[in-house]
């Protein structure tokens, strides 16, 4: 399944269509049936429309997703806008937040599979929609994610893999040096790895990963596992892929030890932290900002892991480089 996602600037009507060819082809991709593919066209059509009319600057990003609540495609309408003051109003089915024809949000709620939307006035609207081929029951997602390329570019220099597990998961992000193709290699090599010895502790998965690059250019990478019954999260790192723990009132970063996995790693550690079920993991390579943090959002830590992703994708991202940035919360089945 394709990783990177699509990103759309949306600062006009006429982006409004290619938001929509982007989506259909990702919606044919995976085999969706003409009914199947309507939805996502009206939902993205509502959803870019609305950013036309009340978000810009915004953007779509359109990618697909794969988890314990099933696969399809993942929809997310990023805005710097006004933020919505009656969110009861703009959900109700038929009201169009943007005094368009379409149906609103309300609408997009119902032909979702999944939805979430956080907005506060002055701070922008980001809403998540995710749509399957099939109708499915409404069960808790286990994780998020939002990873986009620098743009311009179309290899993505990051990459990430989850591995569900009976007592939690484990998970990686690789964020290949530099950008573009050789840097896309380093990365997905990274995930290939890991997939090989994801039944292994993270160090040890780490220290596999560190001796795989050696044949690429390198980079950052870092390896969390949480175990659900023990309530701990165990974390390594090699360079600037930032790990956060969001657990009640309180908020952890990791430690990652310097070095660039595949070539210099003077040292390959563990580190445990404590970590509640209800808590949220947020692993991010350095195309969001070393700074990034939820504490100012009231209520996001309680919204779907990719809407969190979205969010700080959003407002953390850098112009400069590959992005991305992984939630997944500890009691994820």
């Amino acid at each position: 399944m394709e990783m990177s996602m699509d990103r759309v600037v949306v600062t006009e009507a006429s982006q409004v269509a290619e938001a929509r060819r982007r989506a259909m082809a990702r919606a044919q991709a995976m085999g969706f049936d003409e009914t199947a593919g309507g939805r996502v066209a009206l939902v993205v059509t509502e959803l870019a429309t609305n950013i036309v009319k009340y978000g810009v600057p915004g953007e779509i990003l359109v990618g697909t997703y794969e988890d314990g609540t099933g696969s399809g495609v993942e929809v997310l309408a990023l805005d710097k806008g006004p933020g919505l003051s009656d969110l009861g109003s703009a959900l109700r089915d038929g009201h169009s937040t943007g005094g368009s024809a379409g149906e609103g949000l309300g609408a997009v709620r119902r032909l979702s599979d999944a939805f979430d939307i956080v907005s506060r006035p002055g701070s922008g609207t980001a809403v998540l929609a995710r749509l399957s081929g099939e109708r499915a029951p409404r069960t808790l997602p286990a994780f998020g994610v939002v990873t986009v390329p620098l743009r311009g570019e179309t290899a993505n220099g990051d990459a990430y893999a989850i591995c569900e597990r009976a007592d939690g998961w484990t998970v990686m992000v690789a964020d290949g040096l530099g950008h573009g193709p050789e840097a896309a290699k380093a990365s997905q090599e990274a995930v290939r790895v890991f997939r090989r010895h994801q039944d292994r502790g993270p160090s040890t998965i780490l220290s596999a990963v560190h001796a795989g690059l050696g044949h690429t250019r390198g980079g950052a990478v870092s390896v969390a596992r949480y175990a659900r019954n023990d309530g701990i999260l165990t974390f390594t790192g090699i360079g600037n892929v930032l790990g956060v723990i969001v657990s009640g009132e309180a908020t952890k970063r990791t430690v990652s030890l310097a070095g660039t996995a595949g070539h210099a790693a003077r040292r390959i550690q563990e580190f445990e932290y404590p970590m509640r079920p209800d808590g949220l993991f947020l692993l991010c390579s350095d195309g969001i900002a070393t700074g990034f943090s939820i504490d100012g959002y009231p209520g996001l830590a309680a919204a779907h892991p990719s809407l969190v992703a979205g969010v700080v994708f959003r407002d953390f991202a850098r112009a400069r480089d590959d992005a991305t940035a992984l939630v997944v919360r500890g009691g994820a089945p």
